[in-house]
Formats: C-alpha cells, structure tokens, sequence
C-alpha cells in the first residue's frame, strides 16, 4: 500500500517451515473487490483490519525469503501478530488428506502452500456471512462494504489513511438502526439476525473453545443462522477443515460436476465427500482455488431494493 511508513507498534517475524500461500490461504477472508476491511497489495502483501478482544487492529503481512514479516498497529496490535501463524494455517494438519482422484491431486500440487486459515474472531465472520444469506455476491458484498463505511472505525495506523477502516464491533453491529440496514441493501430478516447474533457475541466467541458439532449447534440456535451460515464461519474464525457450506446454491453442482462430471444436490455432496472427512472443506476450497472454472451461463439478477415503497 503506497503511502505506508509509520512505524508498527509491534513487529514479528515467522518462519513457517513450509510454503505459504498468503493470498491463496487469506482470500477467503475478502468481502468483495471492494472490501474495506481487506487489501492486496500490489507487492503481494495483505492488509487487515479487525476488532480483536483488545481492541481494533490492523495488520500486516508479508513475505521475505523463507520467512512471514507480521506487523501490527492498534489496541490490539500484539493480540492481531501472536495470532498471525493460526491465519495463515499454522494450526491446519493436512498430513491425513491423502486424495487419490487426479483433479484433487493436480489441485493440491498447484496450491502446496494453501492452508485453512483460523482468524479466531466469531463475529468477525459472522455477521458478513448473515449478509450474503440468499442474495447474489454482489449485493451482500456492495451491503457490507456501505455499512463498513458507515459504522466501522478507521483502521489504526497509516493504512487507515488510504482507506482501510476496521468493521463494527459487536456492541457496534447490535446498534445499527433498521433503516440504517435498509438503506445498505439488507433486509429485515438478515438484519434481525445480525442484531441477534451480535447480542450474543460473548456465548458465540466461546465456540471457538468447543468441538465442531458443539460450535454449529450453538450458532444454529440463533433463529436465522442455519448450517450454511454456521459453516462459513467454521471455515473462517475456527478453522474447521472439514466444514463444507452445505446449502450453497453453486458449491454442490461445481463440485459435483468437477469430481464425477455430474451435478449434484446437498445430499449427492454429502455422499460425494464422505470419504474425505475430516477434509471436506478442503477439497470444497481447493477445487474453488486451483479447479477447472465453469461460466455460470445465468445473467446477474439486479440488486433487490428493500427499502419500503412510498
């Protein structure tokens, strides 16, 4: 990011041992193009910004050699570098994937240093995932981004001066007015959701501590968050390698079509990844990643307005 020189508050370096894909294992992260709270930078490096339990925070990493550069600027600034390993993968074992069809094989080869990453922020990922719930990317990702803008903090450090802002906190998301979700795009039965699950953030953040069925089980308790939603958390705040979105109106027919030639429905999927557990998000990403890319012959449908007609 052009600009940038202020010194960090704390600077870190790791050495992973390993390949790592920084951009491969962190996209998944990104909101959009557009996203205010995510960048790439033109040398490769990424840009995030965040509220951490201490606080917003901004961090940045970077490749060098055989080595991660982490730095981090904010309140939590030692919280975002201490966690940067579990970002990218750190915490991810893939030694037990052993796939034998030749896609998967030729996908993992071309992405050996892609990992699951584990951001170990709940509402972080959950309150975006409510967003998209059965609207097109580009209106979840042009509603985030409004209300990012409206509401977020700018993100510590010189970054925040080209832009970048750090999302609502939890507190924050629970106090967003209903007209203020109208406006961006969100309709009351995504933003009731939203509200709701950022008045249980505390119980939410807790999920992170238990197992995989005990987390999506505590998030599909909130009325609205089904296991779609619940798995797109998994696979951002927890982690979970084995969190497939079930649910998805693309993932069951693109995997489907690239394993067997065929598309499948949810239950297909299931019985197509059965043998990949505890991997099945990773085969789902990896085919995403590195798979063969088919059009969606479909037009875009335009963005829904949801504002009430006067």
């Amino acid at each position: 990011m052009a600009g940038v020189s202020a010194a960090p508050d704390v600077v870190s370096r790791w050495r992973p041992g390993r390949p790592v894909d920084l951009v491969g294992t962190l996209g998944t992260l990104v909101r959009g193009t557009g996203d205010p709270t995510h960048r790439v930078a033109a040398d490769g490096s990424f840009w995030r910004a965040c509220v951490t339990p201490l606080g917003p925070a901004t961090v940045h990493l970077q490749l060098a050699g055989d080595e991660v550069v982490v730095s981090g600027w904010g309140e939590g600034a030692h919280w975002v570098v201490d966690s940067a390993p579990a970002l990218l993968g750190a915490d991810d074992d893939d030694s037990g994937f052993a796939p034998e069809h030749p896609l998967l094989l030729e996908c993992r080869r071309r992405r050996p240093g892609w990992r699951v990453p584990r951001t170990g922020l709940v509402i972080d990922a959950l309150v975006p995932a409510v967003i998209e719930q059965k609207v097109t990317g580009h209106e979840a990702f042009g509603g985030f981004r409004r209300l990012v803008q409206r509401f977020g903090a700018v993100a510590p450090g010189p970054a925040g001066e080209s832009g970048l802002r750090c999302p609502p906190s939890a507190a924050q998301w629970a106090r967003i007015p209903s007209w203020e979700w109208l406006q961006a795009g969100v309709d009351g039965a995504r933003s009731g959701t939203a509200v709701r699950c950022a008045q249980r953030a505390g119980r939410l953040e807790q999920t992170l501590d238990v197992d995989p069925a005990e987390a999506e089980r505590r998030m599909t308790s909130i009325a609205g968050v089904g296991v779609w939603t619940a798995a797109e958390v998994r696979q951002r705040a927890h982690g979970d390698a084995d969190a497939v979105s079930f649910g998805d109106f693309h993932v069951p027919r693109e995997i489907g079509l690239a394993l067997t030639g065929e598309a499948v429905d949810d239950d297909g999927l299931a019985e197509l990844l059965e043998p990949y557990r505890p991997h099945r998000y990773r085969v789902q990403r990896l085919l995403q990643l590195a798979g063969p890319r088919r059009p969606r012959r479909a037009p875009r449908p335009a963005p829904r307005a949801h504002l009430p007609v006067r």
